[in-house]
């Protein structure tokens, strides 16, 4: 946990001393804002509201963001005697997020909105508010550390690897690292439920959110019909040969490693290989097909400062992967990654993520081409 005394705190400026805490209602963020209290933090909980007008009326389950927990968010402010504002981001999050997750889909890639919602609301508009209300930090939930490294602040993976959610964070700009606190880093999912029970909050035992917030049932093709008003049509599926084995209901709506829901029966396990968008056809193969040898990532972010020669790291390219070995090839604005073996699933759209052994994360981007 990143500890700060109060006698610290009392020490700094006026605005760092002051943070805007992102509490979406979940105990994890109550937790985060209580704990940072009690270090002597002048503390402001914020609830974005990114649920508009396209997605009223969806049968949402248990996603976060919902009345409910604005509530939950609100009651554990008072509790806590900290201020509680609502931010209307919903244009925002429809813009940035839900817009970008459908062209992508469209596109034939497999993105991952988490990751954009940290990158443009979270650690952009949620900074840009904090600087207006005079707070020189923000903290949110999420399982990661800051920590002091030879170079300034690093973002480091969580002490509990099993909650780490460093993966989804790397786009956050390494000038904003002294900025940032995750007040949960070196804490177990099991302790944060139990400050928030010792602690009397209304949300101690509240589920965690699952799936994508504003999918929660996971079917992505009917969501993206529903708000684009599009049929997606119907198209063959091909296998490795080309030869016509079933028909999809819509391209768009299928994953790179996807076995359920395809559409073909078999004697054996078959996956989504590949997509063709101008053709409208799905390639499924037995799972050896989903291996690749490389990936060239773009947009990259660097969380330290920058590489120019190749050199070796630890990559994940999917968030519930164990990272694994691979050569970075740094160049302009992005990364050319070759695995030590070859990796599952790789798909355009996801993140790679490259780590130290000690679990600093040094950069990511978004994968844009698959090789081998």
């Amino acid at each position: 946990m990143q500890a700060t005394s109060r006698k610290a705190v009392r020490t700094m400026n006026e605005d760092e001393g002051r943070v805007l805490v992102a509490m979406s209602g979940g105990v994890d963020s109550s937790v985060a804002a209580y704990l940072l209290k009690e270090q002597g933090y002048d503390c402001i909980g914020v609830t974005m509201k990114l649920f508009g007008n396209v997605t009223a009326g969806l049968d949402r389950g248990h996603p976060c963001c919902t009345l409910d927990d604005v509530e939950d968010a609100r009651e554990v402010a008072r509790r806590l005697g900290i201020p509680h504002y609502v931010f209307n981001f919903s244009d925002d999050f429809e813009e940035k997020v839900i817009r970008r997750f459908v062209d992508a889909y469209e596109r034939g890639e497999t993105p991952n909105p988490c990751i954009d919602c940290n990158r443009f609301l979270k650690f952009d508009r949620l900074f840009r508010r904090a600087r207006e209300l005079g707070c020189g930090r923000i903290a949110t939930g999420h399982y990661a550390r800051i920590l002091d490294g030879p170079d300034g602040p690093c973002m480091r993976k969580a002490t509990d690897l099993s909650r780490d959610q460093s993966y989804v964070l790397y786009p956050l700009p390494q000038g904003q690292l002294g900025r940032t606190l995750f007040p949960l880093g070196g804490l177990t999912k099991a302790e944060v439920r139990a400050i928030a029970q010792d602690q009397g909050f209304v949300n101690a035992r509240k589920h965690d959110s699952q799936d994508i917030c504003f999918v929660p049932d996971g079917d992505y093709l009917a969501f993206m019909e529903r708000y684009t008003g599009k049929t997606y049509p119907a198209g063959d599926i091909l296998d490795r040969n080309g030869s016509v084995v079933g028909r999809h209901r819509g391209a768009a709506g299928l994953t790179i490693g996807q076995r359920r829901g395809v559409g073909v029966s078999s004697g054996g396990r078959i996956y989504v290989c590949a997509k063709c968008m101008a053709d409208n056809t799905v390639t499924v193969g037995p799972e050896e097909a989903l291996y690749s040898t490389g990936c060239v990532a773009v947009d990259w972010n660097w969380l330290v400062p920058p590489r120019q020669e190749p050199f070796q790291a630890l990559v994940k390219t999917r968030y519930r992967q164990t990272e694994q070995p691979a050569v970075v090839y740094p160049e302009q604005g992005r990364a050319r990654l070759r695995f030590a073996q070859p990796q599952r699933a790789v798909a355009p759209g996801q993140a790679a993520v490259a780590y130290d052994d000690a679990g600093t994360v040094l950069g990511g981007g978004t994968i844009a081409e698959v090789e081998g």
